[in-house]
This record gives C-alpha cells, structure tokens and sequence, in this order.
C-alpha cells in the first residue's frame, strides 16, 4: 500500500482507477481519460494534488536563502502573494526539481514541489538552509485540490461562498490566504483556475461542495495530456539531474541579472551558454497517422534526438510531443515508431492553450 491522501477514500467512492504515482495511490481515471480532459478544457474539472509538497520557509535571509538556491530570482517578487516558477539546480546545472514560489512575506516564502522528488528537495533545502538561518517546515498537514478549465474559477467561487475571501481578484499566478485555506490562481493544465490548499481534515468537504457545483473530478491521465498540450514539462521526462534549463526549454526560467547574483549552477549554465548551447527542446506534430511516445528518437537535419514527451492530444486529435533534439535548424523531421519512419512538423509550444490550438 501506497501513501494516501486525505482523499483517497473519496475517490474509491467514485470508482477511481487507482494506481501506484511516485508511492502515492492516487486516481489515474474515473471512467474515461478523455471525457474528464475535455471537462477541464470546456468545462471544470478537478485534481486531487495533495501528493505534492507545500514547504514554509521562513527566516530573516529567506529571501537571499532563495536568491542562492534558484535559477530564477525571487527579487523580482515585490507584493505579497506573488508567485514565480522556477528550477532548482545542482552544481551541474541539472534541474534537482522545478517548482513554485510565493513571497508571502519578507519573512516567509511558500514552496510547492514535485511528489516524486519531494525528499530529496527537502534534503537539498535543509543542508543550504542553516547556513542563511532559514527555518524549513514542510506543511504535512496540507491538502490540495487543483480546479481548472474555463468555468473553474466561478464555480470555485459559487462552492466556496464567503470562504473564497480576495481571491475572485487574483491576477494570474498570485495566491491569497482566506481563513484556513491558501487559494492560488495557478494551475498546470493551461486553463484558467485556482490551486486550493486546505487542511486535511476539511478536504473532504471541500471537494464534496465543488462535486455539488459540477466540478468533475478528474485523474493524472488527464492531467497529463493537459499539461503536455499546453506545452509544460513534467519532471522526470522533460528534464531532470543531468538536463539544464538550457537544454530544457527553459531558459526563460534563469535570471541572469543581475551579474552579480551567485546561484547554485549558474557557472555551468554560463559556460553552456557561452559555448553554445548542445541542445534543444521543440514541439512536435505527428503528419501520418500513429502516436508519439517517449524514448521514440526523431532524425533532423542537425541528427539525432529524443521524445521527452508524447501523446495523442484530444483536443486536436492528433499526436504532439516534446523532443530534445541537437542545437539548430531542425530542417525534415521524422519519428522512428516501431522502425518506420514518419514525419512530423516541428511546432512552437503550446499547442493548446484556453480551449484554443495555438498550431496551424
């Protein structure tokens, strides 16, 4: 047996097809992956995020504590609630783990990482911690429930009543307290919605009262050809210890300036950069019939690369992926699937975003 949420039982109610994420017995489906991925993209759906992991970390140098420990500078959040994306590195460059920041105070940041890389980011954080008089308090006794799609926020709102608090006016990537709960309008799917944290004991409740408000709850199958649709990376596949942002697809993620700033990899992403970067992360779309998968490699003008990512998309009906694939002009692209050749058109990411497909 597995760790569980505090919802489990919840969703063996509602017939989850229950399997084994990252040693959490989580819901991989409830019926139909496809039905509950197009609830989230015309509708509201959803997810029970609880596995991850919600770290305080508090202390009077919180803030150069992170400055040191990430890629993306939280300098750069000023008001309270804001929240920036970020990976965390290794001396080599490689990304230990991405995840979300929010300054919550100049005393107090809230951190939520990955469930399957959550030990070793608590290790990583308290070995560094001391040394910057940074206290680390993992929030055990946290649930979470992501509600997304484009009806997600109104009908958070209608379940939630007076608890919902400020949140109805959160800009984009920005959270608030209310009471007992820590209302986020984030997500991972590339709908409009709210990440909720709540006590555990009351996460129940809080899924019963967004149930009643047609809220569909939906499984990681789902989630996952969401998040690849909308282009993010999921750790593990698209990067991981021995990828750097760079080669990643994210770049845009490392904040350079200022100059000045010493964190943790910047030396070897700095000599990568100067030297050129050896990789990159593009999209691709199946033209011939077949899905992409993982492992799958994909010929381009420049050689040899690999599918991170792959899936048959529902919403465009047609298979899309990640692939890391040598540095430059990509040219003729095929995928190897079970030793033919097929081809594929190399696409900017998203691929869908709001309900909308961002590819011709």
């Amino acid at each position: 047996m597995g760790n569980r949420t505090p919802l489990y039982e919840a969703h063996v109610a509602l017939g989850a097809k229950m399997v084994d994420f990252a040693g959490w017995d989580m819901p991989i489906h409830y019926g139909s992956q496809i039905e509950e991925h197009h609830q989230v993209r015309r509708d509201a759906g959803m997810f029970d995020v609880s596995h991850m992991c919600v770290v305080d970390l508090r202390g009077a140098r919180v803030s150069d504590f992170l400055r040191y420990l990430l890629a993306n500078d939280v300098a750069r959040l000023t008001v309270a609630g804001k929240a920036i994306y970020s990976c965390m590195l290794n001396e080599r460059g490689g990304v230990i783990d991405d995840l979300i920041v929010y300054y919550m105070e100049p005393v107090w940041f809230r951190m939520v990482v990955n469930a399957g890389t959550r030990n070793k980011d608590i290790a990583w954080l308290r070995r560094h911690a001391p040394s910057f008089g940074v206290e680390v308090d993992v929030q055990e006794e946290l649930a979470m429930i992501a509600v997304q799609g484009p009806n997600a926020r109104a009908k958070a709102q209608a379940a939630l009543g007076t608890r919902i608090g400020a949140a109805p006016q959160l800009p984009r990537f920005a959270a608030v307290e209310s009471g007992s709960l820590f209302i986020a309008r984030t997500g991972y799917t590339g709908e409009d919605g709210y990440e909720i944290m709540v006590p555990a004991e009351h996460a129940e409740e809080l899924w019963n009262d967004l149930y009643a408000q047609e809220v569909k709850p939906c499984g990681l199958g789902a989630r996952d050809t969401l998040r690849l649709e909308a282009g993010m990376n999921l750790y593990g596949q698209d990067m991981d210890e021995d990828t750097t942002p760079l080669v990643s697809g994210l770049a845009w993620t490392v904040a350079w300036e200022p100059q000045g700033r010493d964190f943790i990899g910047r030396p070897v992403l700095e000599a990568q950069r100067a030297a050129g970067v050896p990789q990159q992360l593009i999209g691709l779309v199946l033209e011939d019939k077949g899905v992409l998968r993982s492992h799958q490699q994909v010929y381009t003008a420049q050689g040899v690369g690999e599918i991170t990512s792959g899936t048959f998309s529902p919403s465009l009906g047609r298979a899309v992926a990640l692939a890391r694939v040598p540095a430059g002009e990509v040219g003729e692209c095929e995928v190897d699937i079970r030793g033919k050749r097929l081809k594929a058109r190399v696409v900017k990411p998203p691929f869908v975003r709001n309900g909308q497909s961002c590819i011709d």
